[in-house]
C-alpha cells in the first residue's frame, strides 16, 4: 500500500505490533533495515539467509522424535494458501520443524516468484497467534477445554437443536481455504446432517460469476489462464486490481505488455494495476453495465464484431445489438458512468483492433445487487469480439482465496451437490450411489423431500435467518439457532452491525479455524456463553489438492505435523460424525488413517478418488492423486506459456490437469487449458460451448452452426449432450464394454458411473459429451434476459433511480424475503445526508478477512493501520488532513474510526477502505474479547461493520462496492 513510512519505528509501533512482533523485530531490526532486506522479489528462504543469527536463531526441535524421522532435512512441496494464483513452495523441514522455504523456480505458474504474503507463508504454519487448543466462552471469557469435552458439548448442543427444531435450524459455513477433499467432505457431512443450509466464501465473492458465466456458455469458471494472457494483444481489467490482489499474476500480465499487448484498466480508483495501464478509465462505482454496453455501442457502430463467430456460436446477439444501439448512446453512457465518448471509443477500438483480447474481472464487478448482469455484459463483449475459445482471449476471472474455485466446484453450496449437480432426485441418487449409501436413508435425514430439493439460505443472509420474523422464513424450522463457522471470516461479510445482533441471538456459535477469526471477538463482545472455538490445522499440516483460478489442481504434501492441539478439518468432521451416529456412512468408501495422536482421519488421496468417481459434470474425474503428484514432481517439464508438458512422464498433459479433465484417469485426458477452444481435438484439450439449455428456443435452434465443432469431431455441426439414447441412435452403443453398457443404460454422460459414454464420444469419435451449442447472449431464465443497468439500492444519484430502478421485492428468495424497490424508495434522498460513495478492496499485504495475515509479524510490519482513502476536496470540505483519525459513517449509523489517507487515487465523492481488517468496533479496540494469545497483531475497523443491505437478484451476492457514507474528523 502506498502509505508514508518513517525511517524509524513509528510512535506506538511496539504497542501496535504487540509482544510477538517486538520479539522478532524490535531487538535488532528497524523498519528501514527490514524493508531493505525484504526487498521486492526476495523469497522467505533468501530473506532468512540474510538475517543475523541474533535475530532469527536456529529453528530446531528439542529432541528428534522417532516419528519425525532421522533429523535430516526434507523438502516438502506445497502451495501458498492465500490468493488463487497457486504459487508453489518448497518447504525445508528438519527434525519436524519447518526451518526455511524457497519459491519453486520450476513452477510454470509462479516461476520462482512470491509476493509478500507468499514470502512470509512459513509464519502462517508456525504462527504464535494461532488458536492453540479448544476453548469455550464462560462468563464472557474464553477458557481452555479438552477435545473430548469440546466434541461432546458441541455435539450435544447441535443434536438438541436438531431434535427440537429440525436440521435446518443449524447453519454450516464452510471455507474456500479448505482443500478440495475437505470441501467435498463438508458438503457430504451437511447432507448427512440433513440440510442444505450451508455455504462458503464464493457466495460473497464470485457467485455472480458462476451463475452469469455458466448460464452464458456452460461452465462458471475462468476460461483461460494467467499464463495464456501472454498471448493476448489487448487486456481489459474491470473491477480487478491484480497488482495487489493477485501480485504474481502481474508477472504474466507484464510479459504480455512487454510483448506489445495494450492494457486498459477500468476502476473507480487509480490502483497499482492502473499505474501500469496504457489507458486508465475511471467509472462511477456500480455502472459496469453502461460502460460495457458503451463499448458494444462503438463495436456495433463500426462493424467490429465477429459476425461469422456470432452467427455460428452465439444465440440472441441480434437482440442485444438492438438494445445497445437504442439505449446506450454515448451521451447516456457518460450520464450513467461518467466516461466521455472519446475514452469509450479508444477502449473499444483497442479491444477490437488488437485481437485476441482478453477481459479480467474480480469482485469489483461481482459484489453488486446486479452483479449477474455485470458479469454477463462482460461475457457478451467477448462473444461479440469472438474472443471466447481463443488463446490470448477468454474471460480471465481471478478468484480470491487459494481454493475458492475448488470449494465452489465440489464444496458446500446451498443449491447444488458436488460438481454443480443440482438438488433434484436424480442428482441425489447419483451421489448416494457414489457414497455407497441408501438414497432413502439420506432422504430420511431431511425434514422432507421438498426441503432436500430446495436451496438453502446463503451465507450472505444467515443474519436474516436468525433475525427475520420466523413466519416469513421459508422453512419449517423457522429461525436459525446455531451457526458453525468452519474457516470463514465474518468481517468479509456485509452488515456487520446487524451480524453482532444475530450472534447475540443464537443458542450456539462454533468457530473451527486455525485462528479464532473476528467471530471470537465479535461474539464475546455481546455474549457470556454458548461459543466454542476449535483449533483446525492449516493446510501445511495435512495433504490434499487445491484448484487455482485457472482450474489447475495441485497436490500439497504435508509439511509439518499438527501444531499445538490443532486437528485437520477432516479429522474434526469424522469426530463429529461419530458423535452424530453416522461415521460409518460418512467414510463408507474412504479408508481411515491414524494420526500421531491416535485420531481417525479420512485419507485425503482416497477422498479424491471418490471425487473422481462422481464428478463427471465438470471433469474432476481424470485428476487422480497419482497423476497430480507426478505433475508436482515434474514441474520443470511444463511449458510456461502453454502449460503443456514437453516430454517426460507427463508428456502432452497440461499442468495440474485443469478441469474438465474428462473420463477415468486411465483415459489420460490431458486437461483443458482454454475452455471452448474448437481449434483442438477434444482429446487434446479442445472443446465447444455446452448444450446445457435445450436444443431450441422460440423456434430458433440453440445448436452451433456447421463447421463450429471442435477439431476432428465426426459431426461438424451442433449436437445435443450424450446419453444412452443418442449413443444408440448413432450406432455407437456396441463400442461400450458389457460392464459399461450395464452402467450406462438409462443414464447420460453425467450419471454414467463407468465413464463409458464419455470414452466412446471423446476417444472414439472426437465428440464432446456435453454437446455443441451456442452461447447465450440472452439468458431467458434470469430476471433480466438482456443485462440491465439498475441503480444501487443506496444510490448516490437519485436523479437516475427513476430511469434505472432496482428490482421488485422478492418474498421467498433463497428461503428469505429480500427487499429491492421498497427499500430503494424508502431511501430516496439519503444521499443528501450521506453524499459519498463507500467502496472497498484488497491490499497486497493482507488476504481475505485478514486474521491470519494480520497475525503474521512480517506482514503486520508492512501495514499497521486501517485507513480510508479520501479525495483532497472531500477532506478539505470535512476539515481534516492526511494522517488524522476520521469517522466514516454509513446510513446504518455504524461508525468506523480510521486513519485518513488524503489522495487523488479516488475521485471526489468516493471513499475507499480495505476489507482485511477487524479487531476494532466503532472506535474501540476489541483485544479484551479475543482468547489470550490468539489476537491478531494488527487490529482495525472492519469496513463491513458499516456496509449496507443489498443482494444480487440471482445469487444473493452481497453489495459491498457501492454504498454511501459521510466523513468527519474524529
Amino acid at each position: 500500500m502506498l502509505t508514508k513510512k518513517t525511517a524509524s519505528a513509528a510512535p506506538g509501533a511496539a504497542r501496535r505490533l504487540g509482544g510477538g512482533a517486538v520479539r522478532h523485530l524490535g531487538r535488532t531490526l528497524d523498519r528501514r533495515a527490514f524493508l531493505k532486506r525484504s526487498g521486492l522479489g526476495v523469497g522467505a528462504g533468501a530473506l532468512a539467509a540474510q538475517l543475523p543469527y541474533t535475530l532469527i536463531g536456529a529453528a530446531e526441535a528439542a529432541a528428534p522424535a522417532a516419528a519425525r524421522g532421522s533429523g535430516e532435512a526434507e523438502v516438502k512441496r506445497t502451495v501458498c494458501t492465500h490468493c488463487s494464483v497457486g504459487c508453489a513452495i518448497d518447504a525445508v523441514v528438519e527434525n519436524g520443524v519447518w526451518v526455511r522455504q524457497e519459491p519453486v523456480f520450476d513452477s510454470p505458474i509462479n516461476l520462482g516468484a512470491h509476493c509478500a504474503k507468499g514470502a512470509a507463508i512459513r509464519e502462517h504454519g508456525h504462527g504464535e497467534h494461532r488458536l492453540k487448543y479448544p476453548m469455550k466462552l464462560v462468563d464472557g471469557k474464553y477458557q481452555k477445554i479438552s477435545w473430548e469435552q469440546a466434541i461432546t458439548e458441541v455435539g450435544d448442543r447441535l443434536l438438541k437443536i436438531r431434535e427440537e427444531s429440525g436440521p435446518d435450524a443449524v447453519y454450516w459455513i464452510g471455507s474456500s481455504k479448505h482443500n478440495n477433499e475437505q470441501s467435498y467432505l463438508l458438503r457430504k457431512f451437511v447432507s448427512f446432517w440433513g440440510t442444505n443450509n450451508c455455504d462458503h466464501q464464493a457466495r460473497i465473492c464470485h457467485s455472480t460469476t458462476v451463475a452469469g458465466v455458466a448460464n452464458t456458455w456452460g461452465y462458471g469458471a475462468m476460461t483461460n489462464s494467467y499464463n495464456d494472457m501472454q498471448n493476448a494483444k489487448a487486456m481489459l481489467f474491470i473491477g480487478s486490481n491484480a497488482a495487489e490482489a493477485h501480485p504474481v499474476s502481474m508477472m504474466h500480465i507484464l510479459h504480455a505488455k512487454e510483448n506489445g499487448a495494450k492494457m486498459i484498466v477500468v476502476d473507480p480508483r487509480f490502483t497499482r494495476t492502473a499505474a501500469k495501464a496504457h489507458q486508465y478509465i475511471r467509472i462511477r462505482s456500480g455502472t459496469d453495465v453502461p460502460f460495457l454496453f458503451g463499448l458494444l455501442y462503438h463495436i456495433f457502430q463500426n462493424g467490429w464484431e465477429d459476425r461469422k463467430y456470432i452467427d455460428d456460436r452465439v444465440f440472441g446477439m441480434d437482440k442485444v445489438r438492438e438494445e445497445v444501439l437504442a439505449k446506450w448512446t454515448p451521451d447516456k453512457v457518460e450520464e450513467a458512468c461518467g466516461v466521455p465518448e472519446d475514452q469509450m471509443l479508444l477502449a473499444a477500438r483497442t479491444m477490437a483492433e488488437n485481437r485476441p483480447s482478453t477481459i479480467v474481472w474480480c469482485m469489483g464487478q461481482t459484489q453488486h445487487s446486479i452483479g449477474n448482469a455485470m458479469v454477463r455484459a462482460s461475457c457478451i463483449v467477448q462473444l461479440a469480439l469472438g474472443n471466447i475459445g481463443t488463446s490470448g482471449g477468454g474471460a480471465n476471472i481471478f478468484r480470491g482465496h487459494d481454493n475458492v474455485q475448488g470449494a465452489t466446484d465440489i464444496g458446500p453450496n446451498p443449491d447444488s451437490l458436488p460438481g454443480y449437480y443440482g438438488l433434484a432426485t436424480g442428482s441425489w441418487k447419483h451421489w448416494c450411489s457414489v457414497w455407497g449409501v441408501d438414497y432413502e436413508w439420506v432422504k430420511s435425514r431431511y425434514v422432507s423431500q421438498e426441503l432436500m430439493e430446495k436451496s438453502g439460505i446463503t451465507v450472505s443472509r444467515w443474519i436474516d435467518g436468525v433475525l427475520e420474523n420466523k413466519e416469513l422464513i421459508d422453512q419449517p424450522a423457522g429461525n436459525l439457532r446455531a451457526v458453525v463457522y468452519w474457516g470463514h471470516a465474518p468481517n468479509s461479510q456485509s452488515r456487520g452491525a446487524e451480524m453482532v445482533e444475530a450472534m447475540k441471538a443464537l443458542d450456539t456459535l462454533v468457530v473451527i479455524d486455525p485462528y479464532p477469526s473476528a467471530t471470537a471477538g465479535m461474539a464475546a463482545m455481546v455474549r457470556k456463553d454458548g461459543v466454542y472455538l476449535l483449533p483446525a490445522c492449516t493446510q501445511f499440516e495435512t495433504e490434499g489438492s487445491a484448484t487455482a483460478s485457472n482450474r489447475s489442481l495441485q497436490w500439497r504434501e504435508k509439511v509439518i505435523e499438527p501444531l499445538f492441539e490443532s486437528r485437520p478439518d477432516q479429522t474434526i468432521m469424522y469426530a463429529l460424525a461419530k458423535k452424530f451416529g453416522w461415521a460409518d456412512e460418512f467414510v463408507k468408501n474412504i479408508k481411515l488413517v491414524k494420526d500421531a495422536q491416535g485420531w481417525d482421519e479420512p485419507d485425503m488421496a482416497d477422498t479424491l478418488r471418490e471425487i473422481n468417481r462422481g464428478t463427471w459434470t465438470i471433469g474432476y474425474t481424470g485428476q487422480s492423486p497419482e497423476r497430480l503428484k507426478l505433475h508436482m514432481k515434474n514441474m520443470h517439464t511444463f511449458d510456461v506459456k502453454t502449460l503443456r508438458a514437453v516430454g517426460g512422464p507427463c508428456d502432452g498433459e497440461y499442468f495440474g490437469l485443469p478441469w474438465p479433465c474428462y473420463g477415468t484417469p486411465e483415459m489420460k485426458h490431458p486437461g483443458t487449458p482454454n475452455l471452448y477452444d474448437t481449434s483442438k481435438h477434444v482429446m487434446e484439450g479442445g472443446g465447444n460451448f455446452r448444450a446445457n439449455f435445450g436444443v431450441e428456443k422460440d423456434g430458433v435452434s440453440l445448436l452451433a452452426g456447421e463447421g463450429s465443432a471442435s477439431k476432428g469431431a465426426e459431426i461438424q455441426m451442433g449436437y445435443p449432450e450424450f446419453d444412452h439414447v443418442l449413443l444408440k441412435k448413432l450406432g455407437w452403443w456396441d463400442e461400450l464394454t458389457d460392464a459399461e453398457k450395464a452402467a450406462a443404460e438409462g443414464k447420460n454422460w453425467k450419471t454414467d458411473a463407468s465413464g463409458g459414454i464419455i470414452r466412446v464420444a471423446m476417444k472414439n469419435h472426437g465428440m464432446h459429451p456435453f454437446g455443441n451449442a451456442k452461447a447465450r447472449a440472452v439468458v431467458w431464465n434470469f430476471p433480466d434476459p438482456i443485462p440491465q443497468h439498475r441503480e444501487p439500492i443506496y444510490s448516490p444519484r437519485p436523479d437516475l433511480v427513476a430511469k434505472y430502478p432496482t428490482h421488485d421485492d422478492k418474498m421467498k428468495f433463497w428461503r428469505l424475503p429480500t427487499l429491492y424497490k421498497s427499500m430503494q424508495e424508502k431511501l430516496a434522498g439519503i444521499s443528501r445526508e450521506y453524499p459519498l460513495i463507500m467502496t472497498s478492496g484488497r491490499l497486497v499485504e493482507y488476504e481475505g478477512g485478514g486474521e491470519e495475515t494480520r497475525s503474521n509479524p512480517w506482514l503486520a510490519e508492512l501495514q499497521q493501520e486501517m485507513f480510508a482513502e479520501v479525495n483532497p476536496k472531500d477532506a478539505n470540505d470535512a476539515g481534516f488532513r492526511n494522517g488524522e483519525y476520521i469517522w466514516v459513517e454509513s446510513p446504518t449509523k455504524a461508525k468506523l474510526k480510521v486513519r485518513a489517507q488524503v489522495t487523488q487515487r479516488v475521485a471526489p465523492g468516493t471513499v475507499f477502505l480495505p476489507f482485511h481488517f477487524s479487531g476494532w468496533w466503532q472506535g474501540k479496540d476489541m483485544l479484551e474479547h479475543y482468547p489470550e494469545g490468539a489476537a491478531p497483531i494488527v487490529r482495525g475497523e472492519a469496513v463491513n461493520t458499516a456496509t449496507t443491505y443489498g443482494y444480487d437478484s440471482v445469487t444473493m451476492m452481497q453489495e459491498t462496492k457501492t454504498t454511501l457514507c459521510r466523513v468527519s474528523k474524529a
